[in-house]
């Protein structure tokens, strides 16, 4: 069969019942992506003859003759295709796994700006952005900078530096390469949710062609370890092996098969006999704590696994109170009190779990792995396998998205036993089924609320009673359990708090890390109650909130004063999103179909700006012979943006255009060590080191020009005379335009001229104050003798009036280093609003206005960060009303995207942005992580506009068509 493929002719045989996807990636076109194979997602999406098409279900056979082109055929990052161009100038991607799907479907859209976008690209998902930036890319609004920028990098919106290959399909991703030999693993799950394995028979497996293993609990290493991975590997329980004899949820390793193709792995797998002696099992979290339930891991040694009750399917638990909690409340003048409960959500990551792992020429183990913590990897690896941790080297490539789900050990334990069993290339890939059925999910919780306040509105009590379902597997369940209780609670004013929470193990699925790590589950009824409270009182929402919570000069506490005393307010702007979401509501002009009812709520939350008990990054910056610099650094890039905003620190601090910056990163070759990119990290540890590596090398480049200038005879010996008006080493000016800054939404001013809009296309560039250098940023130079110093411009250092250029200076050897341990940490805040309306009749839900004020510290990159808080929003409406794993006695019903609700874009309205005007005195030019925060708020914030539009309060999420229909005709007063 012979067809074309961008243009060059192609021959090839397919097999039966190929389809095009796999196809054109046997080809070598690893730009089309794999993210469902159910053609629900639109990653795939080619051309064929000028029509797109899903690739994943376009049978291959169908290709005689006909022309397909894959997004590398549209155009290449020097002769990029409009929409492809369109695409990052918009900087309309974060990942960009999906982008590739979505600049094809767009290029055959039949006008640049259709008016029914929502419909025609209704096949295309993405998980990251919130869509408002790819509506931007195809409406052909630009909201980006080119890398080449000049002056001070930060601050302003530079374009990623991979931008041209994400939109042209040249990023590779995990699997986005040839290996010679590869093998392939396939994996046979329980059919049970609990059971033991009595005997399995894999001979006629292994006399299949092409099989080159099968893999059981017999070739698995006896350590016990946990999925979960974080700074100290005794944060998580040690319950796994890589397989077990005992099965605990369906879907769980029984066996793998190691063969020469997935086909024939899978062909051999169905020809493993295995005998199951079927065992108990608990379900319901509330009975696996009961005396006869069950005990999943009751096998298990509670010190040396580090569990709390075993014999009670306890994994962690928290109980404490400070004050007198039950006095508090008999003496309120009023109190409230109601259980809600929220439901297990999948990450959804359009990229799907996946590692290829080989043997390098001196029989170096190397994994190349979809990880969001390459280095916590290859220390477990090590551990695991007993392997001395430098003859394990773990890497990744551009991450197709995370939220936590990464920050996982799920394929790669598999992959080296592949790979030190047959001493070949292996590859393990999740499906989207796999993401479904045993990839770790958001913890589902059940948690009761009781508040105290006097009649004017303080708050007197709070109690929660909290319950976390943390699965089979208790990676990440101690974690999210005591994180979910402390920001949420600890962000009141109150003198009398308590706490009950367990997490309890059952043979559902495994729970795991998900974006807000615990916080979004209870600031949903938190937050809920808190309106509640409103409404009892007769109070406006934003004033409760004001009259209650924390500010700078009070303890943040749960129940212990002494828990984390280095959280501290780095700066604080929380009132001024309250004012900034609460006038953007004021404002709104949208008005509701007739005859819908309205409602209008909010909710705000309070993040610590990373894991508590240190994380840790070390990074430096070399100066190479072109004059560019290399940046290493060993955080990932999965969407999270901080890749761009390396790039602009170095710079900044070298005064090079970002295009000069080569950032390597997530290797652990790269640098010494790095904890990973989880607890939104990225900028405020890992560009912190960085930043001081940029720094220390500039320092070393003027020293070295000084030596060098001291030691010239004259000009002829490689020095010039600096011309008059070259740019050098200087402040940013101070001024009022330079500290506005913005990022979304509708024009509308500023709540009491205080904050930064999020939208205006045309206000200026946000440019950095003067702060020190020992702040992490760079200081004026008001000295007058500063002339005569040594001053680095981006064509040398100038000393006196002779200039040293870099390329002189690059054969020195010269590097900077940099780290930072994580501690002492901030706080972040963010407040989000809601108008909706209702129809009563049929239970729909339509949001008319969207607004979230975020305390970011002073913003990097306002597009990126505009988009960190739109895809975060975006995320939690799903939460919040669409998306459910839905699991009937340990079995999930919920496999596919097609009957589990991603949004797409018709789903997500735009949210304005905006940002509080704030400076951290402890990140890095005064900014704050906001890769979590913005996920928290949503849910009860749009929970409590539902209650004050239809009088009933929602008390489970999702808050679905249904479920609203059913709590207006008082059928289901829970939901």
């Amino acid at each position: 069969m012979r067809f074309e493929v961008n243009g060059s002719p192609v021959d090839a045989a397919p097999a039966p019942g190929q389809v095009l996807r796999t196809l054109l990636r046997e080809h070598g076109h690893f730009e089309v992506k794999k993210g469902c194979d159910a053609g629900d997602c639109g990653a795939c999406s080619v051309l064929v003859d000028g029509s797109p098409v899903h690739s994943c279900l376009y049978p291959a056979h169908r290709l005689e003759g006909r022309a397909v082109t894959t997004v590398a055929g549209l155009g290449d990052p020097e002769h990029p295709h409009p929409v492809q161009q369109s695409f990052a100038d918009a900087g309309g991607f974060q990942c960009g796994f999906c982008t590739a799907g979505f600049v094809v479907t767009a290029s055959a859209l039949p006008s640049a700006a259709p008016a029914d976008l929502d419909r025609q690209l209704k096949g295309n998902l993405c998980r990251c952005t919130g869509y408002r930036s790819i509506r931007d890319a195809i409406c052909g609004t630009s909201n980006t900078e080119q890398a080449d920028v000049t002056g001070d990098a930060v601050g302003r919106s530079v374009k990623p530096p991979a931008a041209m290959r994400v939109v042209t399909g040249r990023e590779p991703y995990t699997l986005d390469t040839a290996t010679t030999g590869l093998l392939h693993a396939v994996v046979l799950g329980s059919p049970h949710a609990s059971a033991r394995i009595v005997s399995i028979d894999a001979s006629a497996a292994l006399a299949v062609p092409g099989v080159h293993a099968v893999l059981t609990h017999e070739d698995s290493p006896a350590t016990l370890f946990s999925t979960g991975r974080h700074e100290s590997r005794l944060d998580d329980p040690d319950d796994t092996l890589v397989f077990d004899r005992v099965l605990r949820f369906q879907g769980q390793r029984v066996a793998a098969v190691v063969a020469a193709s997935v086909r024939i792995a899978s062909e051999a797998l169905a020809l493993i006999r295995v005998e199951y002696e079927v065992l108990p099992a608990v379900f319901d979290p509330e009975v696996a704590r009961d005396a006869g339930a069950h005990r999943v891991h009751g096998d298990k040694d509670p010190v040396v696994s580090r569990l709390t009750h075993p014999s009670r399917n306890v994994v962690a638990a928290l109980h404490g109170e400070m004050g007198d909690v039950d006095a508090a409340l008999a003496a309120s003048s009023v109190t409230v009190s109601g259980e809600w409960r929220t439901q297990r959500v999948a990450h959804a990551s359009l990229e799907t779990h996946a590692t290829r792992g080989w043997l390098d020429s001196s029989g170096r183990l190397v994994l190349r792995t979809s990880s969001q913590v390459p280095y916590l990897v290859r220390d477990e690896i090590a551990r695991i396998f007993a392997l001395p941790a430098d003859e394990v080297r773990v890497f990744t490539a551009r991450v197709g998205g995370g939220f936590g789900g990464k920050q996982e050990l799920l394929t790669e334990d598999l992959v080296t036993l592949a790979v030190l069993k047959t001493g070949r290339p292996v590859q393990y890939e999740f499906t989207r089924e796999d993401e479904f059925t045993i990839a770790p999910m958001r913890h589902p919780m059940r948690v009761r609320v009781t508040l105290g306040a006097t009649a004017s509105g303080e708050l007197t009590a709070i109690a929660i009673d909290q319950l976390s379902d943390t699965g089979a597997y208790g990676n990440h369940g101690p974690g999210v359990l005591f994180h979910s209780s402390h920001e949420s609670l600890s962000v009141y004013r109150c003198a009398n708090k308590r706490v009950d929470a367990e997490a309890v193990y059952t043979n559902n699925p495994p729970s795991g890390a998900f974006r807000g790590y615990g916080l979004g589950q209870v600031i949903f009824a938190l937050e809920s109650a808190l309106d509640e409270l409103a409404l009892r009182l007769d109070m406006d929402p934003f004033e409760l909130r004001r009259r209650n919570v924390v500010v700078p000069g009070d303890p943040m506490v749960t129940i212990d004063a002494d828990a984390e005393t280095d959280l501290l307010y780095g700066s604080y702007g929380l009132d001024q999103c309250l004012d900034l979401t609460e006038a953007a509501l004021a404002r709104s002009t949208v008005e509701a179909p007739p005859g819908w009812a309205t409602g209008t709520g909010m909710a705000l939350s309070m993040i610590a700006t990373l894991p508590p008990r240190g994380h840790f990054a070390t990074a430096t910056v070399a100066l190479l012979a072109d004059g560019s610099v290399e940046a290493s650094v060993g955080t990932a890039e999965f969407g999270n943006g901080t890749t761009t905003v390396h790039a602009q620190l170095v710079a900044t601090a070298l005064r090079l255009p970002v295009s000069r910056v080569r950032v390597r990163q997530s290797d652990t070759d790269a640098v010494r060590y790095d904890t990973g990119a989880f607890g939104s990290a990225g900028v405020v540890v890992a560009g912190k080191a960085l930043y001081e590596a940029a720094v220390s090398l500039r320092s070393q480049l003027e020293a070295a020009a000084v030596e060098v200038v001291g030691a010239a005879a004259s000009p002829a010996d490689g020095l010039a005379h600096h011309p008059a008006g070259a740019p050098a080493w200087h402040a940013a000016p101070d001024s009022a335009e330079g500290s506005a800054r913005h990022s979304a939404g509708p024009a509308a001013s500023s709540a009491g001229g205080s904050g930064r809009h999020a939208a205006g296309r045309a206000a200026a560039a946000p440019v950095a104050p003067p702060w020190s250098a020992h702040s992490g940023r760079h200081a004026a130079q008001d000295d007058p003798e500063s002339s005569v110093a040594p001053v680095l411009t981006d064509a040398g250092v100038l000393v006196g009036e002779r200039l040293v250029p870099l390329a002189k200076l690059a054969g020195l050897g010269l590097v900077g280093h940099g780290s930072n341990d994580g501690t002492p940490r901030s706080v972040a805040f963010n407040v989000h609003g809601f108008k909706v309306a209702v129809n009563e009749a049929t239970g729909e839900v339509r949001i008319l206005q969207s607004v979230q004020s975020a305390d970011a510290g002073y913003v990097l990159n306002p597009e990126q960060l505009r988009g960190q808080v739109e895809g975060g929003t975006a995320q939690a409406i799903g939460t919040a009303m669409l998306e459910e794993v839905r699991v009937e006695d340990g079995h999930v019903t919920t496999r596919a995207f097609r009957n589990y609700r991603v949004p797409q874009m018709a789903d997500i309205p735009v949210t304005e942005v905006y940002f509080a005007d704030t400076a951290d005195e402890l990140g890095p030019f005064g900014a704050k992580s906001m890769s979590e925060a913005p996920y928290n708020p949503v849910a009860p914030a749009l929970a409590n506009a539902i209650r004050r539009a239809i009088g009933v309060r929602p008390r489970a999420l999702p808050m679905t068509r249904d479920r609203v229909w059913r709590l207006v005709q008082g059928r289901d007063g829970a939901a």
